[in-house]
Formats: C-alpha cells, structure tokens, sequence
C-alpha cells in the first residue's frame, strides 16, 4: 500500500475483522487487510501503538523498549518494512553488544581469546585450569544450562559469563534452566581454539578468522530515524487513512462466539463505556490466555485452567539522561555483575542520532522482573535513584551528572516456556480451531511465541491471507533451531529456554513476600 497508490475499494462482500491489539502484528494485519480494500477495527488497551515495539517519547527524547533490530531473513516482512517506511527513514546502523565485567568490555558472542586476554593472566590461568579440571571430573548433569556450559568452560568462565545474566533475565537458577536453549548460542566457542589461537602466526589466523565469517552474526542491521515506534506510527496513519478505525484506551473484556459461526462480536471497555464490535473474523495479538477467557460463553474448566497455567515474564526500563562523553559504541552492554540489579544497558545515542539531543546521550537500564514483585512496585523516583547508583557503581557514569530519569514498565514482555506451557498452548489451539475458526491468535503473545517482532508480523500476513482462503498454519512460523541472526540459511527461528515450573513458583512466592 505505498501511498501514492489509490486505496482499493472495499469489497462489496467484505470480511467485518475486529484487530486486538496495534503492536507489529496487529498493525500488519491491519496494513494487510487494507492492501485488499477491507477496513477494520483496531482495538488497543493502551494509548499508544507499537506494542513492546514503541518508541516512547518524554520530554523531547525517544527511547526503545527492548532494542529492536530490524532484520530478517523473511523476504515479505522486509518487503513490508520499506514499503511501510520507505528506505529514506530508515538507517544502517553496525551491530555492537558487547559484556561488561568488573569494569572491563569483553566481546559478545563470547570469544575465549578476547576473554582470557582481558581477565588477565593469573584469572586466566585460574580459568584453563578449571576447564582442564572438568575435562577430568566433568559435571554429573549436563541436561542444564549450568551443567553443560561449565562442562563446555570449566566452572570458572561459567559463572564470569554465563551464570549471573542469564538468572537475572529468567528469574530462576542457571542449574534449572535447559542445556537445549543456550547450545545455539555457543556452539563455535571453543576454549582450546582460543588458547591455539594464541601461538597461532597472524596470517594463518587472520586466513582462519575469515573463514569462520560465514557463521557469524549479522555485523549490521536497519533501523529506523526516530525508533521503531516510527515504524508502527506511521503504520498506524496508513491504516487510519485508508478507512480502518483505530480504538485507543480500549480494552478488550468479551469475546462473544455462537456455536457454528464463531465469534459474532468483540467487546472493548473505551473511555466512554463498554463498547460492542460486531465482526465476522478476529485477529488477536492480546495473549492468548486473556483471549481465551474473554470468550463467552466460556470456556470448558480444562481450557480456562490451561490458559490460567501460563507464565509470563515483565520489563522494566530505567532511562537517563547523561552527557555525550559517557556514551559507548554499543548498541547495549550485557551486565555481568551480581552487585547490581540492571541487566543491560542500552545507548539510545548508538541506535539512531535521532533519538537524542546535541551533547547528550540517553541510557537505557533494563530490569527483568516479575509483576508485583519489589522493582515492579517501587516508584518511579526509587527506580530512578536505584539506576543512577548502579550507572555509578559499574563505572559508566558519574551518578551526579545524570540530568532526568524516565521509567516505562512493560508486562508479559516475554512468554515463559515452562514444562507445560506447549500442552496448555496446543489445549488453547485446539479449542479456538474447533469452536472459533474464525479467530486467529497472532504474533508473540498471541501465540505465546517467544517471536522477534518479524515473526509476529508474518504470523499476522499469514493469518490475513487464511482470511481470504488460504490454509497456511501461521504456528509453524518460528520453529527452526537456527538462531535469529546467524547470517547464514534462511529459517526464522528463535528461543527461550524452558523453565522449571517449581522455580518460577518459588519466584512467584518470593515476589509476593517482598512486593
């Protein structure tokens, strides 16, 4: 739909689709259904659009939800991007992330040369001989995360590297999460390439590093001027101009079904009271539990419990205002130290130039947390004073210098994948496919997918096209084992691990006693 195009005229039989929810893959339903001349209304709980894909803006400056890469191996989603944005808004921008430890930068994905290098030669001794040590007497469980990495590294470089981030981003202890999720991530590290690498001559390891390139991360990624809310934003207006009504501030509380027709009507509690949606098709981004119980009638006992049974986990992002001189190249830094709370930290500055002001940058601390719990509740002031101390204590900046503090709290950022998550999703599945048909569960939460924002825009073009005819299954998307940005192959995949249900509960009751 560029929008020098004429909009098609709606179809005199055109499908009536309500749209829940305005974040990538209900703006890209919306956006698809207009490409055929079909309007729709768009339902949204919050006064924004973009969902974790905003780009929120306060006080003049812009800042991103999470850091959103645009880059995919979906040829239609990219397609989709400049035709929505159009190449001039967009920029090219490097990819930098590297892992802060006691004050120093190491590179990310984990080199062992660069790590062993930098810890220093009496840590780095220390290191090798842990890992000759499991070589000997190698960890009984390698089914966890920690077990196989320390099996890979040696106790040592395991908890330096991989113990503390991981807990802080999953809630629940590196030896209860799964080996399966973190093998993709680190299966061309090698501690003893590393240390061959050392007494390698330049030219044949300058020759070797070259041909290892073809396996490695994405070195640059598009983005766009102003953040990816700009994408959605703008998005936003195509939709709207092109007949489709787009309902902020309200949010969905039924979802009425017939027996042999599907669902009739969505229900959305607006500014001014409830509001009716008469509709012959739904496209649902709102999680997929919330969908399943807004339907009425409801649900069978067994399906209500299925969607109770999923877990999800929460965000928060501190954002502060500092002088230009304390900014860095990276995109964001991965924060290994157990002292602090913040997990990593994002330099809006390194993303776009647009997203702040003349001789100042604006940095973005990242906590992982659990609804309710301490952080989730603290006000904004505490949050605020809590990331300057830690700015401080991590030596990125001086806490005085901070000018303004901002805090945006998003919930069920990420679907936790648990042991029974997959039986609970397919028992959802299969209930919406025999009893509403006519309701297509899209995008990440609406799926309970732990998708990038690209898979959770090709879901929606899927489900559009089932719309009119099509049998594509839109589940399918995202189940690859190749990691996201691996340069080479073409899949879509990505991961979480899965975690034990016992320890998300001990972390749901430790959240209740201290929140």
């Amino acid at each position: 739909m560029p929008t020098a195009d004429p909009t098609p005229a709606e179809p005199a039989d055109a499908p009536a689709v309500v749209v829940i929810g305005a974040g990538p893959a209900g703006l890209t339903a919306a956006y698809s259904l207009a490409k055929r001349g079909v309007t729709c209304e768009i339902l949204e709980a919050d006064d924004v659009v973009g969902g974790i894909s905003r780009t929120v803006e306060r006080d003049g400056w812009r800042f991103d939800i999470g850091g959103h890469r645009f880059f995919t191996k979906v040829q239609p989603v990219e397609d989709l991007w400049f035709e929505i944005l159009g190449p001039d808004e967009f920029l090219r921008r490097p990819r930098m992330s590297r892992i802060l430890y006691r004050g120093k930068l190491y590179d990310y994905p984990l080199a062992p040369r660069n790590a062993l290098a930098n810890l220093g030669p009496w840590e780095a001794a220390k290191c090798v001989a842990s890992y000759l040590w499991v070589r000997v007497r190698p960890p009984e469980d390698t089914s966890s995360l920690e077990g196989f990495i320390a099996s890979r590294f040696g106790w040592r470089l395991y908890r330096i590297f991989f113990k503390t981030y991981n807990e802080k981003v999953w809630g629940v202890p590196a030896s209860e999460l799964s080996a399966d999720w973190g093998a993709q991530r680190i299966k061309n590290l090698s501690l003893v390439r590393a240390a061959l690498d050392a007494v390698t001559p330049k030219a044949l390891k300058a020759r070797r590093d070259r041909s290892r390139q073809v396996t490695s991360l994405i070195e640059e990624f598009n983005y766009p001027k102003y953040g990816p809310g700009q994408m959605w934003e703008r998005c936003a207006a195509l939709v709207t101009a092109a007949g489709s009504r787009l309902h902020l501030h309200h949010e969905v509380r039924r979802v009425r079904w017939e027996p042999g027709r599907g669902a009739v009507a969505v229900e959305a509690e607006g500014p001014g009271g409830p509001v009716a949606f008469p509709c012959t098709h739904v496209v649902s981004s709102m999680p997929i539990s919330a969908l399943v119980r807004a339907m009425e009638p409801a649900v069978p006992d067994e399906v209500r419990g299925a969607a109770d049974d999923l877990r999800y986990r929460d965000f928060i992002t501190v954002a502060l205002v500092v002088p230009e001189e304390y900014s860095f190249p990276d995109n964001w830094i991965y924060i290994h130290d157990t002292g602090v709370k913040v997990g990593r930290i994002q330099n809006f500055g390194a993303w776009s130039p647009y997203l702040v002001k003349e001789g100042r940058t604006c940095l973005g601390l990242e906590y992982f947390v659990n609804e309710g719990d301490d952080l989730w509740t603290s006000p904004d002031e505490e949050l605020i004073e809590r990331a300057r101390r830690e700015l401080d204590r991590l030596g990125l900046a001086d806490a005085s210098k901070v000018e303004a503090g901002y805090v945006v709290r998003m919930p069920k950022a990420y679907p936790v994948y648990d042991e029974r998550y997959a039986a609970n999703v397919e028992v959802l599945r299969a209930w919406i496919e025999a009893h509403t048909p006519n309701v297509f569960p899209v995008g990440r939460n609406g799926m309970h997918r732990y998708n990038n924002q690209d898979h959770s825009m090709y879901t929606a073009m899927l489900a559009v096209e089932n719309i009119f005819g099509a049998a594509h299954d839109t589940w399918s998307v995202n189940v690859e084992g190749e990691y996201h940005e691996e340069r080479r192959g073409g899949g879509t995949g990505r991961d979480a691990p899965v975690l034990p249900r016992a320890a998300l509960e001990r972390a749901e009751e430790a959240a209740r006693r201290t929140g």
